[in-house]
């Protein structure tokens, strides 16, 4: 294994603040905020490239990231968020090509499916926080400029004669949209398939009132009065909101993130990594004290509030070992703490789920849990004396590939046996991508096992019992222990990983598709084919010749 140390210097940092966005201008009046688009093209978040035509790298969607989750928590009183562009007569040129042609493969990989996850939590927003975005497209809007219109709920566009949006990888670039272009085009906006066809393979795009015919945007103004109408429907949308204006919004301080040596640390997560065996121990902690008894102290503790905190500390971990530590390919997943802590943190947010900022934070840990289902990593569920898998944190090992549960406790330990424990959290709140809770999906030839644990509610259920219901996949006992981890985990590293990602993004999303789970497959599948082929990335490949004037060697067979 690589001996290559990140440390708070050299790693991808996701944490910003709007004082410090170099790309971004946040602003709010009343219901209704406004965010432009107004990218450096110095301020790349490595040198060499310049960010040209309001195109896009990570940094820029980081940025955008933290204004998404910030308007959440922060701004009860915004009802809907028009995007547009600072610049005139150019919306957004999509990713920057020079900066995707100097990236490695696992990067482009990373990158774009953290701007998908960005732009699901916008749609996210729209659906379920009561927070409408629209797009006001004031220039050209190409690939993933576009794309990033697609993920708003409504899109005006300026009808000036050259305004137009486009996704023109397919004969610029020899690749596809990478932030789910293609499936929102016919899934979310219904484009009938043949123009969708024409669509993806001109580079000029479509404008006016033929873009409103093919659905590809909602309607389209006088450049004069574009802004105008796009806070008129931003008040529309507003209006028919249930975000409370008059509510103090929670300021999401910095967290208390620790990286040292092989470690990080937050107040909550813990994370040791073991280079040799090429694995990653994640230990979640429940809550230490007694939480609020009422929705007023809830929102007294803030970003203190414990499912919030552990939301904001595993989101954050879960994108820094993505980014900055790729070759770390089996996560194993722990709890620690009172399981009646978690319990009752699980009851608070059951009895306040109309609250604005226990909705808001139930929808975020349902996004992280979403982030975890879709990393390219091996999971491994230990449960052991001393966890608190109860509830929202059982959600960690229902989402693991395989999970163990030791049946009884270890020598010489004065812990009791462990065990775990379901609550209403586990039925409903927090989706898979594929719209269906983590118990559906793992019972989906026995869908009346659910419904017979429903019934189970609140009880502590040792291994052996948990292995019976199918809860865990394997119970050893302390003898059997430790050696059936630590082949699990060796086993895991002698696999090749493109098979493991493969494999595991295959048979983690069982039954039903939704658009969501769609963008990602389809983004797994094409990505780590496409992009790696010689018409793309070959030395007279489209990536490489971009902007140079030469024309592409193509490879014509059909494979």
């Amino acid at each position: 294994m690589s001996e290559a140390r990140v440390t708070k210097e050299n790693a991808i940092d996701f944490a910003t603040h709007p004082d410090r966005y170099r790309h971004w201008r946040l602003s709010v009046d009343g219901a209704v905020a406004t965010l432009a688009l107004d990218v450096q093209e110095d301020g790349g978040l490595r040198p060499g490239y310049a960010l040209k035509l309001n195109s896009y790298d990570l940094g820029v969607d980081i940025e955008l990231y933290d204004a998404v989750q910030r308007l959440r928590f922060e701004h009860p009183e915004v009802a809907a968020v028009i995007v547009t562009s600072a610049k005139d007569r150019v919306f957004c040129a999509g990713a920057n090509i020079a900066m995707l042609g100097q990236s490695s493969h696992g990067h482009k990989v990373n990158f774009c499916k953290f701007t998908n996850e960005t732009r699901n939590a916008i749609e996210d927003a729209s659906r379920f926080s009561g927070q409408t975005w629209l797009c006001a497209i004031n220039g050209t809007a190409a690939g993933g400029g576009y794309e990033l219109a697609l993920a708003t709920d409504h899109i005006i566009m300026a009808d000036d004669g050259s305004t137009a949006v486009s996704l023109p990888e397919v004969p610029l670039l020899a690749v596809l949209p990478g932030t789910g272009g293609l499936t929102r085009l016919v899934d979310k906006r219904m484009v009938r398939r043949d123009r969708a066809d024409f669509f993806c393979t001109v580079t000029e795009g479509v404008k006016g009132g033929r873009a409103v015919d093919w659905r590809l945007v909602d309607e389209v103004v006088p450049r004069s009065r574009l802004i105008e109408v796009a806070r008129q429907r931003a008040e529309e949308f507003a209006q028919r909101s249930d975000r409370p204006r008059g509510a103090k919004g929670v300021e999401l301080t910095p967290l208390n993130r620790l990286i040292k040596g092989d470690s990080v640390t937050y107040d909550n997560v813990e994370a040791a990594i073991d280079r040799d065996a090429g694995s990653v121990s994640i230990t979640v902690r429940g809550p230490r004290r007694a939480l609020p008894a009422d929705a007023a102290g809830i929102h007294a503790e803030g970003v203190a509030f414990w499912p919030l905190a552990v939301a904001r500390e595993l989101d954050d971990l879960i994108l820094h070992l993505r980014f900055n530590e790729p070759e770390i390919g089996t996560w194993v997943l722990r709890t620690e703490g009172d399981p009646d802590l978690v319990a009752a943190a699980d009851a608070l947010l059951l009895a306040h789920a109309d609250d604005w900022l226990v909705r808001e934070t139930v929808l975020f840990l349902k996004r992280t849990f979403k982030r975890l289902d879709v990393t390219s990593r091996s999971l491994i569920a230990l449960i052991e004396p001393g966890s608190c898998f109860v509830g929202t944190l059982l959600e960690l090992a229902l989402a693991a590939d395989r999970s163990y549960m030791l049946d009884g406790t270890f020598e010489d330990s004065n812990l009791p046996p462990p065990t775990i424990r379901l609550s209403g959290m586990n039925f409903g709140p927090l989706p898979m991508p594929n719209d269906l809770t983590r118990l559906a999906s793992r019972f989906l030839a026995e869908p009346g096992r659910v419904h017979a644990l429903a019934g189970r509610l609140g009880e502590d259920v040792d291994a052996a019992a948990a292995e019976e219901l199918g809860l865990v996949t394997f119970a050893p006992d302390d003898i059997d222990w430790e050696d059936e981890v630590r082949i699990a985990v060796e086993e895991r590293a002698s696999f090749s990983p493109d098979a493991m990602t493969g494999m595991e993004a295959n048979l983690r999303f069982a039954g039903p598709e939704t658009m969501e789970s769609k963008i990602f497959g389809r983004l797994s599948a094409w990505q780590n084919w496409i992009f790696q082929r010689p018409n793309a990335v070959g030395e007279v490949g489209a990536l490489k010749l971009y902007g140079t004037g030469k024309r592409s060697e193509y490879d014509r067979k059909r494979v």
